[in-house]
């Protein structure tokens, strides 16, 4: 099992941790399971899981062993904060995936209940146009039917283009596979390009 540490939490990029590694970061609805899946990851509660949608504010950043580190970002979707607040994460979000030069790849996590919708369209739009690998990370797999569940990975890999994993943390299966994707196509391949 890699250790995984937590960092530090920031907003402004003069807060940031050093950039003396590849960064991944973690995007997704408020209630998609970010803090649950780098839990599940890690082996143990190194992130909040919070009974209400939307409580992390803030960038946290955490080291996954000594190869490279995820940023768990601020879930969007969060109908209950205000105007202000939401444009601010945005700003803060938006600011962090433009000038973070060690950031390689984003994550998108999402309930395999949900459909497709804008809000994650614009987010892949925004990676191509950043150059970014990207891959989608369905969670709570075990909440829905065997049969199904080929299914949804092949029409979000439709829509998408992108690699697409279903897992469930709760059941502890899928995580593997998408660690393993990480490292080997985005981490390993990064520091060849490096090299």
């Amino acid at each position: 099992m890699t250790k995984v540490t937590y960092l530090k939490s920031a907003v402004l990029p003069q807060d940031f941790p050093k950039a003396d590694r590849p960064e991944i970061a973690i995007s997704g609805r408020s209630n998609a399971g970010k803090s649950s899946f780098l839990n599940t990851l890690a082996g143990s509660k190194v992130a909040k899981v919070s009974q209400a949608p939307g409580k992390t504010r803030l960038l946290n950043f955490f080291d996954f062993g000594a190869h490279y580190r995820f940023v768990d970002m601020p879930g969007y979707g969060y109908a209950s904060r205000s105007r202000s607040e939401i444009e601010e994460w945005t700003k803060m979000i938006e600011d962090y995936l433009e000038v973070r030069d060690n950031l390689i790849g984003v994550v998108l996590l999402m309930d395999c209940r949900r459909v497709w919708e804008e809000d994650e369209e614009m987010l892949v739009r925004f990676c191509e146009a950043r150059g970014l690998r990207m891959l989608v990370v369905l969670t709570k797999g075990d909440k829905v039917h065997k049969k199904e569940q080929a299914k949804l990975v092949q029409k979000i890999h439709r829509q998408t283009g992108l690699p697409v994993y279903l897992t469930s943390s709760e059941k502890n299966w899928g995580l593997e596979e998408v660690e393993e994707h990480i490292f080997r196509q985005w981490v390993v391949e990064t520091k060849k390009g490096l090299s």
